[in-house]
């Protein structure tokens, strides 16, 4: 008898560790699609003096002993989330909310292991570390394998803008009419995708990452946080569940281009009901959840102001685009430089100097970033108020692929 009380002992604390889960998170079971991506907007809740860090994918669980919960087995690991891809935000003084991008990598591996005999399951492991010197907790999502139909989350994996010609950025004439424009959407599941057109005209405040995602990847309560611009047209569609779909972007009569400069057009997709997902609580209730990405939405860009010498900015050539050489500023609107994109570019670096040829200001930019809003303390390290800029694009082993030459600019009058 005496020899079983340390064998029952260790199995009750064992017991206890995985009991005493004090995290919960919504939903807890699934439904992943085999062959590709899915994205899930998840809640954990009764989060207290704790913070998530990493995540991972894996078959199997094991005890988290001496830590809380179930953690991944390491010896069935299939991949762990990217910090660049981390997208878990504080929402209330207790509550966190995730999106879990499940990779089309980690769901094949999966559905290899099942095909071999496994399980048609796997998980998602988040960590928190606890702020008061306490112990780990491990909180898992089951995961179930299925196709990609009605029973999948309705998310969206993958979004491409695309003008009606092969360029990524336009440069056009004053008044001249512009192309059509198509979104070209990836997506789980099934459900109504909702959202509307806009456009960031020369001197608007440029949108952040922030204002690019998607509405359901946002908790309620910043959803309205996110900043609005002028509103082109809007879309109700309901998307059957095949996967792909091409949204037309509005008519080209309501993007204006009689004022010169730099703009955007921007794809805005709104939460949407999803039986899936709509089970999240959120500070109002229940909140809809459907159409939620885990990255933020593509931008198109046109600029005014070319004539008939124009380049062409379809070519590999890195070409400034505004603002143009030796030209104003006013000194009470935000300073954008922008130029054209590079095939193959990994990332660009925009070079400021002030009149006497001393650099004041250099920023590394990441590939797709043809734009760049000057802080507002570059104005006060100009003594007379002008400068000249360039900028340089460089590939992923840091060999430089192309330069401008510089351009002036005057601020104020």
């Amino acid at each position: 008898m005496k020899r079983l009380i340390p064998i029952i002992a260790f199995f009750f604390c064992a017991a206890a560790s995985v009991r005493a889960q004090e995290i919960r998170v919504t939903p807890s079971t699934v439904n992943a699609y085999s062959q590709g991506a899915t994205t899930v907007y998840l809640t954990f809740t009764n989060v207290v003096n704790k913070r998530p860090v990493d995540a991972c994918w894996c078959g199997d669980l094991i005890s988290a002993a001496p830590a809380i919960g179930m953690k991944c087995d390491p010896a069935t690991v299939l991949g762990c989330l990217p910090v660049r891809y981390d997208q878990s935000r504080l929402s209330g003084s207790s509550t966190y909310t995730d999106i879990m991008s499940i990779p089309p990598a980690v769901a094949r591996r999966a559905y290899a292991d099942a095909a071999n005999g496994a399980e048609a399951t796997f998980f998602y492991v988040r960590r928190f570390v606890s702020l008061s010197g306490g112990v780990d907790e491990f909180v898992p999502v089951t995961i179930r394998l299925t196709g990609n139909g009605a029973a999948v989350s309705f998310s969206i994996t993958d979004v491409k803008l695309v003008w009606g010609v092969n360029k990524p950025v336009l440069l056009v004439k004053a008044d001249e009419k512009l192309p059509k424009i198509e979104a070209e959407i990836k997506y789980t599941g099934t459900g109504r995708l909702k959202g509307r057109w806009e456009l960031v005209r020369p001197g608007d405040e440029l949108p952040e990452e922030f204002d690019l995602l998607s509405e359901a990847a946002l908790p309620s309560s910043e959803r309205a946080r996110q900043r609005r611009y002028s509103q082109l047209s809007r879309f109700n569609i309901f998307l059957p569940p095949t996967g792909r779909f091409i949204l037309p972007g509005p008519e080209a009569w309501r993007m204006p281009s009689h004022v010169d400069g730099l703009y955007l057009v921007l794809l805005r997709i709104e939460a949407a009901e999803d039986l899936q997902g709509n089970s999240v609580r959120g500070q109002g209730g229940i909140q809809p959840t459907g159409g939620v990405a885990g990255f933020p939405l593509p931008v198109l860009r046109y600029y005014v102001g070319g004539d008939a010498s124009a380049p062409d900015l379809s070519n590999t050539s890195l070409t400034l685009l505004t603002p143009a050489d030796n030209t104003t500023q006013p000194d009470n609107k935000p300073i954008v430089f922008s130029w054209s994109e590079v095939k193959d570019a990994a990332l660009y670096r925009i070079e400021i100097e002030d009149s006497t040829g001393a650099q004041i200001l250099s920023a590394v930019l990441l590939p797709g970033t043809t734009f760049y809003q000057a802080p507002s303390w570059l104005k006060d390290k100009l003594t007379d108020k002008k400068l000249r800029w360039r900028v340089l694009a460089f590939d992923k082993n840091s060999a430089q692929l192309a330069e401008t030459p510089r351009r002036s600019l005057q601020i104020g009058t």
